[in-house]
């Protein structure tokens, strides 16, 4: 796992090469808005997404960072789980679940 501030993006690399990448934005003082995550299509389906997401997850927990999930698998993903929990930002959590970010998606344009 990358974090590639220049672009905005932690990036999962396998065997070299560049496999899935999640946007974000850091806002003061540690916290992170999770904005949209990508797979390359050779690699969906395979658990990228939920593995680079658990790798984000646990960067921000080492970082003391706190997180709000804007992107719909973000949300799906803490949806799912409670294991990272205790990262969502309690002023600014995000989206609920995935339903929730995708319809913001749709009136945003997106």
């Amino acid at each position: 796992m990358v974090d590639n501030t220049d672009q905005g993006r932690f990036e999962l690399y396998r065997d070299g090469e560049l496999v899935g990448w999640l946007y974000y934005t850091h806002l003061r003082p540690d916290r992170y808005a999770l904005r949209h995550t990508e797979v390359e299509a050779s690699h969906q389906h395979q658990g990228v997404a939920s593995a680079m997401v658990r790798q984000v997850l646990d960067q921000i927990r080492v970082r003391g960072g706190t997180v709000t999930a804007i992107c719909p698998f973000v949300a799906d993903y803490f949806s799912r789980t409670t294991a990272y929990a205790d990262l969502l930002d309690s002023r600014h959590p995000g989206y609920p679940d995935r339903a929730s970010a995708e319809a913001a998606e749709r009136k945003a344009g997106r």
